[in-house]
């Protein structure tokens, strides 16, 4: 992709917009407050500036996108342009400050800062607007409510399980690949998730995460059913297919998911597993992971579960819950969102189940359902240097709507109290400003690993 042209139409007139004295202006990230989540893990902005900001611009690609943007109807700074190429060796000047990825921050905190390092670029920063806002509000959105979703989750083991750390890391599995919009989106979203998660079915989320982060290998999976393999044998048939999932994949210590909804999944669960299979299921040293397909999403692996549990039976655990034989688990992968999740931890609790029990797959309500609107992300200007030297704070505060007001001049965020505090940069003082330089003019300068910014995610901080 031609770097020039990874941009929205408006932006090519806007290097002739700004005050003529103007040297330099600075602009930033932030989710802002009034959306879905109070919080925001900050995840992602390492990708775009590996894959994209990394590459250089060339001649062809100045001329490639004259003529495209002149045949669109706009004025084309050409020689902007050539000078990133012949004065910048094709790397845009440009100072992009950040957080560190993982960290968990209140909404309205700056994520990201970016300011040119050549005055003659002062209107770069807010031309890589379109690009740098997408790179930043999609993970970090898909990784805010994957982590949403595992406070759900962690919760209610916390409450019913006897070893909770252990279980949490494969209570939720990304199965959004299908849904997404397009490969680029699936690995982007899938990578994610899997800062807070180790169970998918994304593969190319594991190559985002090997190719940008130096995770060798993020997540896992299991052989699991789908219902082509088990229609293909028939409804009168349906016992030879589950059979079939045993002998190929079942054995001590092993782990196989069987759709089982197909036909009629109390009587796969009753009859198939609960009797003609249930010897080699209890035989086989695994675990069978049942999982329901169909139905009301809050009811049906609730019945699932107590079925189970009639037929293989369970024991209880030392904070008095039920568990399941071992030989036999559920996930649930029909419409979950985080509120189902909770709904259904909520009733088997409230019949006496761990949470152990059950794992669930998230799909769309993962990796598709949510837009730049979900945690109100915006990118503004925030403060602007002219010929004197000195930056002066810049920002929208519209009377129509005071929930859009932006920061003014250049910030900075500081811990205080345990807590994270945005502030203009001229405040702080001696305090450590947690917006650090992660990249300028062309060069990576932090390169996080998946393993530090998952246990960042972890602790919070």
């Amino acid at each position: 992709m031609n770097l020039i042209l990874n941009s929205d139409s408006y932006k090519y007139s806007h290097f002739a917009q700004y005050p003529p004295e103007t040297q330099a202006i600075s602009a930033y990230v932030e989710a802002r407050p009034g959306g879905k989540h109070d919080h925001v893990l900050f995840f992602g902005l390492q990708m775009f500036l590996k894959d994209y900001l990394a590459r250089k611009i060339t001649m062809a690609d100045v001329d490639e996108a004259e003529a495209m943007i002149t045949a669109h109807g706009l004025p084309f700074h050409r020689e902007g342009f050539e000078k990133i190429v012949t004065r910048h060796g094709g790397h845009f000047p440009l100072l992009i400050e950040a957080l560190p990825e993982g960290m968990v921050a209140p909404t309205g905190t700056p994520l990201v800062q970016v300011r040119n390092t050549d005055p003659d670029f002062f209107w770069l920063p807010t031309f890589i607007e379109t690009a740098l806002l997408r790179a930043v509000w999609y993970p970090s959105t898909v990784a805010t409510v994957s982590h949403g979703a595992r406070q759900i989750i962690s919760a209610s083991l916390e409450r019913t399980c006897d070893a909770p750390d252990e279980v949490l890391p494969f209570r939720l599995h990304d199965f959004g690949a299908r849904g997404a919009t397009s490969l680029e989106q699936a690995g982007i979203g899938g990578v994610a998730h899997l800062v807070s998660f180790m169970g998918t079915d994304t593969v190319s989320a594991l190559v985002y995460a090997r190719r940008f982060y130096h995770e060798e290998m993020a997540g896992f999976s299991i052989p699991a059913a789908e219902h082509s393999t088990m229609t293909s044998w028939g409804e009168d048939r349906e016992t030879e297919a589950y059979r079939n999932m045993l002998t190929q994949f079942a054995g001590p210590g092993k782990m196989v998911a069987v759709v089982s909804d197909s036909y009629d999944l109390y009587r796969a669960v009753k009859t198939i597993w609960g009797e003609e299979l249930k010897a080699e299921v209890e035989a086989s040293g695994g675990t069978l992971v049942v999982r329901p397909d169909s139905g009301d999403a809050t009811r049906v692996p609730v019945d699932t579960v107590q079925m189970l549990g009639e037929i293989f039976g369970f024991t209880i655990n030392n904070k008095g819950y039920k568990v399941l034989n071992p030989a036999v688990r559920v996930i649930q992968g029909d419409g979950v969102t985080p509120e189902t999740i909770r709904l259904i931890l909520g009733r088997l609790e409230d019949k006496g189940w761990s949470a152990e029990n059950i794992a669930f797959g998230m799909g769309a309500g993962l990796l598709q359902k949510v837009n730049r609107d979900t945690l109100r992300f915006a990118m503004k200007a925030n403060a602007r240097q002219d010929d004197d030297g000195q930056w002066h704070g810049i920002n929208k505060n519209p009377k129509t709507d005071p929930g859009k007001a932006s920061k003014r001049y250049r910030q900075a965020v500081v811990r205080e109290n345990g807590k994270l505090v945005a502030m203009p940069l001229k405040d702080i003082g001696e305090r450590e400003n947690l917006l650090q330089p992660v990249w300028q003019d062309g060069e990576l300068l932090v390169d996080w690993t998946f393993a530090q910014i998952r246990e960042r995610a972890a602790t919070g901080s």
